[in-house]
């Protein structure tokens, strides 16, 4: 099946649409101080709110598939972006800590569900022998935003009380993501499609009994925290170093070029080698870089594990929706991704708080860094058992 060129458009909507709601989450790093001051918080019930923003999105991310799945992208992802822009707005006019805790870390949260999921998974029904390459596009707006948005939020806090970048966040999510929104649509009928253009595969219920399913899942499961723990302390780690404060928060933004990077190359790849093969590999690349934080003992070898890092863990992040795709099909693909970023939920909430626990009682962060390495391996282990249970079909 040779893809239309609308299919392309699909893709590039949703990198946009990935990039809008990455840069509006990891600009929470560019309020922290704000919120922190606004309502003489600690930083620990500060950090809560991103914690709570991440949790939401990963756990109903099940429930925004299924609703694309049901009225198509477009629609679930509109009333997705409007949500984001609400939670902003009514972030800005808050009046205390709980207040955000609501409108950011719910509401945020709540939008960001309705439009991961679904417009992520519109594009690999588009696609057949690119399906990586288009996947790995797509998903590049979340290094592309993570990049863009924080610093540009920054720039704009500067010149302006927090509460009115705020506000033109919120209107920038409304009018850009609405716009793009607006471009996502439902694959065609294919000959990858059964009678009346309904699309082969497996439903829901049945992707959740299929082992090769519970081995992915388990994979997720286990490497969530080695993914999400370096965006949380990473920066601390330099500063424990003595390293300069732009230098520590700039490792997070080099985490975002590795991101990038990789989810633009490694989709070529994953075509030409299989991309379950592949994410088996990268399983074990994300755990061997943190080697390298380990030993780190001034910026190189911090600037090499951010880039290193980086790149496996958006690698990683741009497969997984082809994998559901190859394995299960079109049928409930974005119910079925959904499902499985369920499984990163528990890794992005307690995931840096039990790192930064362990911190506070060794004073150091080599034991998070073994614990990661075991939980890599360990999600090797699972990656290769998913491959190995089942052959893609789709």
């Amino acid at each position: 099946m040779k893809e239309t060129p609308y299919a392309w458009v699909v893709v590039w909507a949703t990198f946009v649409c990935l990039a809008l709601i990455f840069g509006v989450s990891y600009s929470f790093a560019a309020f922290f101080e704000s919120f922190a001051t606004e309502f003489a918080a600690q930083r620990a019930d500060v950090s809560w709110i991103f914690g709570l923003s991440g949790f939401v999105y990963f756990v109903l991310g099940a429930g925004g598939g299924m609703l694309a799945d049901r009225f198509g992208p477009r629609i679930v992802c509109s009333v997705g972006m409007a949500l984001i822009a609400s939670g902003l707005l009514a972030t800005s006019w808050a009046t205390s800590l709980l207040a955000v805790y609501v409108s950011y870390g719910l509401l945020v949260g709540l939008g960001i569900a309705l439009v991961y999921t679904p417009s992520i998974a519109s594009v690999q029904p588009w696609f057949t022998t690119r399906r990586g390459l288009a996947g790995g596009i797509a998903s590049s707006g979340v290094g592309a935003g993570t990049l863009l948005v924080p610093v540009l939020v920054a720039m704009a806090i500067g010149p302006m009380p927090w509460r009115e970048a705020m506000q033109v966040l919120a209107l920038s999510v409304l009018v850009l993501g609405l716009l793009a929104a607006a471009l996502l649509r439902r694959a065609p009928a294919a000959p990858s499609q059964g009678a009346g253009g309904s699309a082969l595969g497996l439903t829901l219920r049945e992707t959740l009994r299929s082992p090769t399913f519970r081995w992915l899942y388990l994979a997720t499961v286990l490497a969530s925290p080695v993914m999400f723990i370096p965006f949380a302390h990473v920066s601390a780690s330099a500063r424990d170093l003595g390293l300069g404060e732009a230098f520590a928060v700039g490792l997070v933004g080099l985490i975002g070029v590795g991101s990038l990077v990789g989810r633009f190359a490694i989709g070529l790849m994953a075509d030409r080698l299989g991309r379950a093969q592949t994410l088996v590999l990268l399983q074990l690349s994300m755990g061997a870089s943190y080697v390298l934080w380990g030993a780190a003992g001034g910026p190189f070898l911090l600037v090499i594990f951010a880039l290193w890092f980086g790149l496996s863990y958006g690698s990683i992040v741009s497969l997984l929706p082809a994998i559901c795709m190859d394995y299960f099909g079109g049928k409930s693909v974005a119910s079925v991704v959904g499902t499985l970023y369920s499984g990163a939920a528990l890794g992005n909430l307690l995931g840096p708080v039990l790192a930064g626990a362990v911190f506070d009682w060794s004073g150091h962060y080599l034991g998070v860094m073994a614990v990661c390495g075991v939980l890599s391996l360990c999600a090797t282990w699972a990656s290769q058992h998913m491959q190995r249970s089942g052959q893609a079909r789709y």
